[in-house]
């Protein structure tokens, strides 16, 4: 047979599909990371720049930023839309919005305006908080500042504000009755406030955001309130304030036709506002470029069926032929795409403490005496199997490990005896999983075998804390070893982490056929760091991320890579220590260290620990609010 190589690992993992040409492996076995698609001449390994993390004081788990791929994802879609607007001779411009609730942290959002400023991106601002942190982070006065969400009147205030310091703001008109205390507040502050429009469009996208669009969304404006927005408008001199039209169809929307229709019926409403004399020049699309995690390039849930170039173009045309049937000027058209920008910017590293394998043990040389006929049966099915009878012998083990765990119940067998029946099931088990590689054509059971076989990897990190996608919405993410990738991994596995929850396991893995019940891995070496990544993972999961079990944020590194093909670290945030966590649930840590010193002293008193040993604890648990809340070696 030929020999596993480094190659078979990429095949395997799908790299080349989902990886947007930034991942890669090395024939080392190392899973490399390249500032720019296809940079294979500053492909830098993971593996090696999670040693140095280790090496400067740092635990697993880390989310670990590459400044490099948010700056080159900034710089693909606002060139991507320059080039097809060339390309097709469209009159207006085009301009991006980040949206803050996307990653509100606040070195991304400093990197995004930083590398966007060269084409103005802008930001996009969904509450108070997010406008605050926008206008203290935005330098750039010609970018957009667009404010979405329901609104008070200290959030018209500020946004009317910034406009009169200068901000292109954009107070959007999400609810009808947000237009009349708009009106208000401008006349109080003596500001011109720029307008838009949000719309309910009939056109809807499918995908787990469907109803961020459609007739019955949230937020926006059916064609009546449209018009009504517009009267009032006219009642009080304002229309030429209402300069952009703006819908949102949804996050992760896969297919390109739902995408295109949006546009044609968005247009449609925009060229109605110019003729009734709005002064409109913004067409703002909202989000939904999607993500295409799982590289099947469909439109899966997890992927979609278009490219980057597809997504501008398409859009483009559909604007210019709508609009230019309707003699009205091409708008500068605007895109909130925050998960493209920052998705393939971050990844999760963490390492593997443990496993559980489902791999059964030799079976004793002779069956227990006296022991009950079920036991003989079960072994007497293991010996006749044959890839004729699988699905046979399948069923008669199934029934015969029921009887024995019946029989156990009742308490007419014992648990030595019950121990021997499982291990004759799980071995056969194993035994039908062999032989059913070579079966064309199997029932559902057998096909569940892998799953069922597959070991238990430990892995320290939360699924709750780290990837809240993966386990409330089932979102696939990229995940592999990020060394030894020139091995063969010869282990079928179900990664659980440290939290006390059945539900804090990853089972789902992204395959060429639709989606995998086990992900492939090495066998741990002793006294040896077994290291893995989620891909992908930048956009929503460090914002979604919950406390459960108090497990907090974990440490995050930024790199850059160098144009020689080096690397420096940019910044390196710890994470959250128990104190932390605790305060955030309304503990005081250090009234709960007092407590327990009090409390280590009535030990000492009552002759349970001695005073030396009173100190040894109380410096352990002072030690513990320090630490890590995660696993530390």
């Amino acid at each position: 047979m030929e020999r596993w190589n480094s190659n078979k690992s990429s095949e395997l993992y799908g790299v080349s599909e989902w990886s947007g040409g930034y991942f890669g492996v090395a024939e080392n076995g190392d899973m490399m990371v390249m500032p720019e698609p296809g940079a294979i001449d500053r492909a830098v390994s993971i593996h090696q720049i999670t040693t140095g993390i280790r090496e400067r004081g740092l635990d697993m788990p880390v989310l670990l930023r590459i400044e490099n791929i948010l700056d080159s994802q900034i710089k693909s879609l606002n060139e991507t839309f320059q080039a097809s607007m060339q390309e097709l001779g469209y009159r207006g411009a085009f301009m991006g919005a980040y949206p803050i609730k996307v990653n509100q942290q606040q070195q991304v959002v400093e990197k995004i305006t930083h590398f966007g400023s060269r084409y103005h991106h802008g930001l996009e601002a969904g509450s108070k908080a997010e406008l605050i942190a926008a206008m203290g982070m935005l330098r750039d006065k010609n970018a957009v500042l667009i404010c979405n969400g329901y609104k008070d009147e200290e959030f018209i205030d500020l946004g009317l504000n910034a406009t009169k310091i200068g901000f292109n703001c954009i107070l959007v008109v999400e609810m009808p009755d947000e237009l009349p205390l708009i009106i208000e507040r401008a006349k109080h502050l003596n500001a011109k406030p720029i307008l838009g429009i949000r719309l309910k469009l009939t056109a809807q996208a499918g995908g787990h955001w469907a109803e961020s669009g459609g007739e019955r969304s949230i937020f926006g404006l059916n064609t009546r309130q449209v018009i009504q927005a517009v009267d009032l408008l006219k009642e009080a001199g304002m229309l030429h304030c209402l300069k952009m039209v703006h819908y949102h169809l949804g996050s992760q929307i896969s297919n390109i036709r739902e995408i295109r229709s949006a546009v044609n019926e968005a247009c449609k409403v925009y060229a109605g506002l110019a003729k009734e004399g709005a002064d409109v020049a913004y067409l703002d699309l909202g989000g939904g470029l999607a993500v295409d995690y799982d590289g099947s390039h469909s439109n899966f849930l997890s992927s979609r069926n278009y490219s980057l170039n597809e997504y501008c173009t398409d859009i483009v045309e559909a604007v210019m032929t709508s609009l230019d049937e309707e003699e009205v000027n091409h708008p500068t058209i605007i895109t909130e795409s925050g998960r493209a920008l920052v998705a393939y910017y971050s990844l999760l590293l963490f390492n593997v403490l443990d496993v559980t394998r489902f791999q059964p043990e030799p079976l004793p040389a002779k069956l227990p005496e006296d022991g009950p006929p079920q036991l003989e049966y079960m072994m007497q099915a293991l010996q006749s199997l044959t890839i004729r009878n699988i699905q046979e012998v399948f069923n008669d083990i199934i029934f015969y490990r029921d009887e024995t765990r019946r029989l156990f119940q009742h308490g007419q067998i014992s648990l030595r005896e019950r121990s021997v029946a499982e291990q004759i099931f799980w071995k056969t088990l194993n035994e039908i999983s062999r032989l059913a590689k070579d079966v064309k054509h199997l029932s559902a059971d057998l096909a569940d075998l892998d799953q069922i076989l597959s070991d238990f990897y430990y892995c320290n990190f939360s699924v709750f804390q780290s990837l809240p996608d993966s386990w409330a919405i089932g979102q696939l993410f990229p995940i592999m070893p990020i060394h030894r990738l020139d091995e063969e991994p010869n282990r079928k596995a179900i990664l659980a982490d440290i939290t006390c929850d059945c539900d804090g396991k990853i089972d789902q893995f992204i395959d060429k056929r639709g989606v995998k019940r086990y992900l492939p891995l090495h066998e741990l070496k002793p006294y040896e760091e077994y290291n893995l990544g989620v891909f992908l993972v930048g956009a929503y999961q460090e914002t979604l991320g919950d406390l459960h079990n108090l497990l907090g944020d974990t440490n995050v590194v930024t790199i850059r890579i160098l144009d020689n093909g080096e690397y420096e670290f940019v910044s390196e945030q710890e994470g959250d220590t128990v104190a932390d966590v605790l305060s955030y649930v309304e503990y005081d840590p250090k009234r709960l260290f007092i407590k327990f010193r009090n409390t280590a002293e009535q030990a000492v008193q009552s002759g349970k620990i001695t005073a030396q040993e009173r100190r040894e604890i109380v410096q352990m648990y002072e030690a513990g609010l320090r630490g890590y809340t995660y696993f530390e070696r």
